[in-house]
């Protein structure tokens, strides 16, 4: 993000751009941002945009050949082309040696193969932007300017809070910080009650709160959020999943940990953020490694046992909670 905020900044553009990785908000935050830099609002003559499979190669690079109608630049923006996906696309990656000076093409893209041509050609002649979700700081001061413009206040434990409970991408938390700053109307001060009064508490969090009651041997706790989220018509099955997810989480966390590597590492390494690394380091703790091994194998295999009928998904679940719970 660095290195496209300075092009903005100076605006000094490459002819080719790759906007790609799992944060979505800031894909599309940055393709605006391009578009604005270079192309006047409103104007349709040097503004091209292609979108989804099945896009013509030949039409694309035509329109990147026409000079701008009384502009610096022409813009074309390619959205989900699946290019980057698929081999093949050499005419295209070799175009991209050549893309007129006053041209720039912006493609965003969800997913990506780093080894295709055309990735290797727009990284070499333009620049590729992996755009994932930045850390619990940057975070914290994206959201708390969010409710700074909106005259508004959030303490650092309340953010980390919202945070913790929060734990979709980009889009989602701004949508639950805009809910909270709607429903405090008048008040100044947005509390912790406020988050829990508002925002979506996701069925993660609540599949983690079961396993920290498993580790502390709270069996009737743990029981008890089982019993909330399958009233919550949670589908066992997929309570499972989550729990052998958990698990392996913990595992892989604890594992890194054990070696010696920072909480910043590790999060780097798992792709988790680092607000659920720390959680995940602290309730790791409780178990030995191998325990977590012998956890996520177990989960597997009582998953096997409801595909084959021997056992229900429900009693499933039971049996994963009271084998971990026990004192």
């Amino acid at each position: 993000m660095k290195t496209l905020n300075e092009h903005l900044k100076t605006k000094t553009f490459k002819n080719v751009y790759l906007l790609y990785g799992d944060e979505a908000y800031l894909r599309n935050q940055y393709r605006d941002k391009l578009k604005k830099a270079m192309i006047n609002e409103g104007d349709t003559m040097n503004f091209s945009c292609f979108e989804g499979k099945g896009i013509d190669e030949k039409e694309l690079t035509a329109m990147a050949d026409t000079v701008p109608f009384f502009s610096d630049y022409r813009l074309i923006i390619v959205e989900n082309s699946g290019f980057f996906k698929t081999s093949g696309h050499e005419a295209l990656a070799e175009y991209m040696k050549h893309i007129p000076e006053t041209t720039c093409i912006v493609f965003v893209e969800s997913e990506v193969d780093k080894r295709s041509k055309l990735f290797k050609a727009v990284s070499s002649t333009g620049y590729a932007a992996n755009l994932t979700m930045p850390g619990d700081k940057q975070l914290m001061l994206w959201l708390g300017g969010i409710v700074k413009r909106e005259n508004k206040m959030i303490q650092e434990q309340t953010m980390q809070y919202f945070l913790q409970l929060v734990e979709h991408d980009m889009n989602g938390m701004r949508q639950e910080m805009e809910k909270l700053i709607c429903y405090v109307g008048h008040r100044q001060v947005i509390e912790k009650a406020d988050v829990d009064a508002v925002c979506c508490v996701f069925v993660e969090n609540k599949v983690f709160d079961m396993i920290s009651a498993v580790a502390e041997k709270n069996q009737k706790r743990a029981m008890q959020l089982y019993d909330d989220l399958v009233a919550l018509k949670e589908p066992p099955m997929r309570i499972l999943y989550l729990m052998i997810k958990q698990f392996n989480t913990l595992y892989e966390v604890r594992d890194l940990a054990v070696k010696g590597y920072p909480a910043s590492a590790i999060a780097e390494k798992t792709a988790i953020r680092d607000f659920i690394v720390k959680r995940n380091i602290s309730l790791g703790r409780h178990f030995e490694i191998a325990a977590l091994r012998e956890a996520v194998a177990y989960g597997t295999e009582l998953e096997e046992e409801i595909k084959t009928g021997r056992i229900t998904d429900r009693l499933a679940v039971e049996l994963m909670i009271q084998k971990y719970s026990r004192a």
